[in-house]
């Protein structure tokens, strides 16, 4: 099939490459190249650098406003067989979907975590299963009819930004699926149960803490979920410190919320008796460490507080 592809974050990477190996990209859409820093000269987003090193006989459009007549008829002229939507970062708009097969890689189990962050809202919502869906493009966001979807457990050891790279590489296989029910005319679309949509709005740095007086396993869950974007930051003597990993290693106290109970293992005191074990920190102006290199070097006394800041005054 002969297709366009828009993108710009890296989730779908995975995808466009396989793509690649068994289909036409005639034509790759994606963001405009940024600055990757103050003074710094302009990067390329993901998509757009892989396209450009490996698709060589594929236009890359970077489009400030992809519903530009003059956009929206160059990419309608294509010719395409189907478009493919994955991170793109812009809506496409009625002019230029009209009488085009769109489908959407969305990472959620539609319709639950509509929005911006579903990986980051399913691990701290404590979902046991995440997956992908495959839709069609709608007015409304994420709301098209569902033509497939793809799987995986939460396990409490994995973070967002290791689920993220799971479904990345799922949606390909996903989407090659999709595409081939549609070449044999066997798809069967399935409208979303509007009763049950929750949403997944964007996380700011202001997001990232940790209330210790929930239990060990909500605890865990916000840490995982704000892994690696925005973190979860606690302050330890007056300085902030990233807390990237944590288990669940059971057993119950009766010390303070937030207090290090035992100094070697990390193990922190939760809410309701419960407990966590912090495995991977990163203090500021540090690399990210194991718990164990963290107390050696910092050594923290039982009873010191890890202090969540306020809501109001989270970094």
């Amino acid at each position: 099939m002969r297709l366009v592809f828009f993108g710009s974050g890296a989730f779908g990477l995975p995808t466009l490459e396989a793509l690649s190996k068994s289909h036409d990209i005639v034509a790759v859409v994606t963001q405009p190249d940024k600055p990757a820093g103050r003074g710094s000269p302009l990067v390329a987003t993901p998509i757009g650098a892989w396209a450009a090193a490996n698709l060589p006989s594929a236009h890359v459009v970077k489009p400030q406003k992809v519903n530009t007549p003059d956009t929206v008829e160059f990419l309608r002229d294509l010719g395409a067989d189907a478009w493919v939507v994955i991170a793109f970062g812009q809506k496409l708009g009625p002019d230029l979907l009209k009488g085009v097969f769109a489908i959407n890689l969305h990472a959620s189990l539609l319709p639950r975590w509509r929005g911006a962050a579903p990986i980051n809202a399913a691990i701290i919502a404590g979902d046991d299963v995440t997956g992908n869906s495959v839709i069609t493009l709608a007015d409304r966001m994420d709301a098209g009819h569902i033509l497939g979807t793809s799987r995986r457990p939460i396990d409490d050891r994995v973070t967002a930004g290791e689920m993220h790279d799971l479904l990345s590489a799922d949606g390909a296989e996903l989407v090659l699926n999709v595409l081939a029910a549609r070449r044999r005319d066997k798809l069967e679309p399935r409208a979303q149960d509007e009763a049950a949509v929750t949403l997944a709005g964007k996380f700011t740095k202001a997001d990232g803490r940790v209330d210790w007086t929930q239990p060990a396993r909500t605890c865990l869950r916000r840490i995982h979920g704000l892994t690696p974007w925005p973190g979860v930051t606690v302050t330890f003597r007056d300085q902030p410190m990233k807390l990237l990993r944590a288990s669940l290693p059971g057993g119950t106290h009766n010390a303070p919320a937030g207090s290090i109970i035992d100094v070697d293992d990390g193990t922190i005191a939760c809410g309701g008796g419960t407990v966590l074990k912090l495995v991977e920190v990163q203090p500021a102006g540090s690399r990210a460490m194991l718990w164990a290199d963290f107390s050696c070097g910092r050594r923290p006394k039982p009873g010191e507080v890890l202090e969540a800041p306020p809501a109001e005054a989270a970094p």
